[in-house]
């Protein structure tokens, strides 16, 4: 993964208690297809999530996604990837992630560690974020990370169709939440 873009420290983040701005909020993945030769692109139409920020800068929280919102443009596509063979959303409704540490580095940069749970499977996943925009008020965190779908029991795969990372983009913006 690259090293994020340089940034400015995160000074106008407060301690206390920050909500998911939805429409201001995109989680978007890829993930080719047909032995790589098409590129399936989408993303959920429904994520909500909260999280704390601590004194000393650092932070948890959620992001849970509704699985049923995924929206690839296609929807005989999206119908399957709902259905059992995927996310099986009638038994599996969300896809959360819970950050268990977010701390920000001097470049701006935020180390993000948690845990990821697709399918009732729960993953540790850590990655880096960048804060491209933090005021008194909000604060936008962007991420770009590779996930395994075999790691949380997507394995349907006719005919070797399908392998290896799913590219998952993240941008998620954080308004200060009420006390």
């Amino acid at each position: 993964m690259p090293e994020p873009a340089a940034t400015t420290p995160l000074p106008a983040v407060q301690p206390g208690a920050w909500v998911l701005d939805p429409a201001r909020t995109r989680v978007r993945l890829q993930h080719k297809t047909m032995w790589g030769m098409v590129t399936v692109k989408g993303g959920f139409t429904s994520v909500d999530g909260e999280g704390e920020v601590l004194p000393d800068g650092s932070a948890s929280g959620t992001l849970t996604i509704d699985a049923a919102s995924v929206d690839t443009g296609h929807a005989k596509r999206d119908a399957h990837l709902r259905s059992a063979d995927f996310f099986d959303t009638d038994r599996h409704a969300t896809l959360v992630f819970t950050a268990h540490r977010a701390t920000p580095d001097p470049r701006g940069a935020v180390q993000i560690a948690g845990e990821l749970t697709v399918r009732g499977t729960t993953r540790p996943l850590a990655f880096t974020a960048t804060a491209p925009g933090a005021t008194a008020d909000g604060v936008t965190l962007t991420a770009e990370l590779s996930v395994d779908p075999a790691d949380f029991g997507l394995t349907w795969n006719k005919l070797g169709m399908m392998k290896g990372q799913t590219a998952i983009t993240v941008e998620a913006h954080f308004i200060r939440g009420r006390a």
